[in-house]
Parts: C-alpha cells; structure tokens; sequence
C-alpha cells in the first residue's frame, strides 16, 4: 500500500481530504499528522477513525527531530502537506506561531522528505497547500493568476509566502517532485468559528453581535470544502512537478453580502421573521492589513486538469447552515473555555 501523509489532517480542510482520501483510495494507507491545536478536532474523522488505511499521528512538524524519525520510521510514499496556523488575526496577535510553524515546519518536512526519498524524487511527490494571500490585494478588477507576484500584507500571508518559496526551491535545486496550490476562501462544515461564516452562524443562533471590519465591502472568492478537496485529489494525481495551480470558486461575495444572507437563510432556519437578526450586525474596527479583495482564476486547473467547482454557493451556504445546526453539539465543544476569552480579545471595539 501507498503511504500518503497528511498534514494537518483533523483540521478544517484535512478533515474532509483525509475522508475523502481514506474512502476513495483503500489501496492507500492515509497517515494522519496533527499536533491537535484549537482548530484541530478528532471528532471531526469520528466516521472514519475505525478504517483498516486509516492511522492518526499526534505531533508537532516545528519538531525537527520528531519529523525525521518519523519519516525515519515509516517511509511515507507521499506528503500533502496542509498543517498551518491560518487565522490573519491571530496572526496578527502572535506571529511568532506562525513563522514557526509555517515556515521551519514545512522546511522539517522537505528535509525530512529528502533524507528518504534522495535520488529518486520521481516517485515520489510533495504536495504543498497555499493560499490566495500570498498574492496580496486586488482592486475591483482582475483576478490572480499562478505568475502573479506575491505581495503578502500580514504576518499569515508572509508566512505562507515564505513556505511557498521553499517549496519551489527545493524543487528547482534538488529536483524533488513538489506541487502547489493557493486557494481562495473555504467555507462547510467542521470548519473552527473563528472564520466569518461559522462564527456568524454561530452568533445568530445565540442572539450574540454579528462582528464585521470596517465597511464590510472586502470581496472574497468563496469555495465549498468538498470542491476543495477534490481539486487537491486532482492536482496530487494528475499535476505536473514544479506547478502551482489556482484554486477558486468563482463566487465574489462581500463579507457584509455573506452575513446578510446567512441572516436570511438563518431567520428561515430556525423559524424568525425574516430580517430579526439584522440587528446582530456590529461594524468593529477594522484589521491591520485587511486586504480589499481577492479572487480567482482557476482557469489553468481546469483547463490542464479538468477540474470546476461543482457546488454553486446559495447550495453550499445551506448545506452549511443545516449542518452547523444539527451539529450543535460540536459547535458547543469548540467554542467552550479558551476561544471565548480570544473572541472577545479580537472582536470587541477598544
């Protein structure tokens, strides 16, 4: 069997990779590495934990020696790479945990990958997953392109950048089989409240304020999970050593457009008259950096790859609502003790 390491795999994003890989690919043995941070939540693979091709990791890929006797030990096959500090505010608060763990952490795992697999990268791949930060701030028009220059505005999309081109240097300079994808926003469900869509979901359904920087009208690209981890299924398959591809959904929305019609499909939901939580909304300071707008093209990986985003977003916006709302329960866990305590940190107007 292939062993195929995932990084970061209880989080958000890894969740549904790891699942989807677990379940597609019986003839792949998925490692699960994750040092189980706020975002990172088992529950979130509870249906999957039991599978014969299915192993959890708990650890730390900053821990240098830790990563090379685990590569040491197992001899992955392959590496998609997704563990991350990713909240820009956070970021902003502490960007130390960032530069580590994005930066020394992915150089541990190139190293790691290299004393394993030297003098015979073809056969093996390194799958780095980026964001579309790296690339900075769009005006109204136009849209990020793989050779768009990167312009990072925050200690998060800095970090990021700084992993990508370590990446794309130990490609060219060692000749490891390494790929790249940026993607734009994600949303769905298991996905920690922090984030714009469940954290608004999550206020609404306690009656709490809707917080929202500045004016509102920062755009972002918005993609459904799943869609998600099928184009990361697609590019670790079929995409060529040395690419980046472009990830995106090709849904601009701004963030006050999102709260207002999550207020609507929410009010529907849980039986409001229609426009009650309008009120919810609470305009705060807005964030160091914040970029005006990001988006998209995607048209390189669909036109080499063949992949498109197949969940249309009033779909997906849903879906997602239905599930935060059955899911209650987990919503509850990740939002008890410390998170409390950094919301109020990072939203409450000084």
């Amino acid at each position: 069997m292939k062993k195929i390491l995932i990084t970061g795999g209880a989080g958000f994003i890894g969740s549904h990779l790891v699942r989807l890989f677990v379940k597609k690919y019986p003839t792949y043995h998925i490692y699960n590495l994750d040092k189980l941070t706020y975002a990172g939540n088992l529950e979130n693979l509870k249906d999957i934990e039991k599978y014969p091709n299915y192993t959890f990791i708990k650890g730390d890929i900053v821990d240098a020696k830790f990563i090379s006797q685990l590569f040491e030990n197992e001899k992955f096959d392959n590496i998609i790479h997704l563990a991350a500090e990713s909240h820009v505010d956070r970021s902003i608060y502490s960007p130390m945990d960032f530069i580590y763990t994005n930066i020394v952490g992915t150089a541990n795992l190139l190293n790691a990958a290299r004393s394993i697999w030297e003098n015979n990268y073809e056969e093996h791949r390194f799958y780095h997953i980026s964001t579309d930060e790296v690339y900075g701030s769009l005006g109204e028009t136009g849209h990020f392109i793989e050779t768009t220059p990167y312009s990072p505005h925050s200690p998060y999309s800095a970090s990021k950048a700084s992993s990508d081109h370590l990446v794309r240097a130990y490609h060219d300079t060692f000749g490891m089989n390494n790929v790249i994808s940026n993607c734009s926003n994600n949303y769905g469900p298991n996905q920690f409240p922090e984030k714009l869509i469940p954290l608004c979901i999550n206020n609404i359904l306690h009656n709490k304020p809707l917080p929202v920087y500045g004016t509102g009208k920062n755009v972002r690209d918005w993609l459904y999970v799943e869609d998600h981890a099928k184009a990361i299924d697609t590019i670790f398959h079929k995409g060529l050593s040395g690419q980046t591809y472009n990830i995106g959904g090709n849904n601009e929305w701004t963030n006050i457009d999102i709260v207002k019609k999550l207020i609507e499909i929410m009010d529907e939901e849980l039986g409001r008259p229609q426009g009650t939580s309008m009120s919810l909304i609470t305009y705060v300071k807005d964030r160091a950096g914040h970029d005006l707008r990001y988006a998209i093209d995607a048209s390189k990986l669909k036109r080499e790859l063949g992949w498109e985003p197949s969940i249309k977003f009033t779909e997906g916006f849903r879906l997602t609502v239905k599930w935060y709302l059955n899911n209650q329960e987990w919503l509850q866990n990740v939002t008890s003790g410390a998170y409390q305590k950094y919301y109020e940190q990072m939203y409450t107007n000084h």
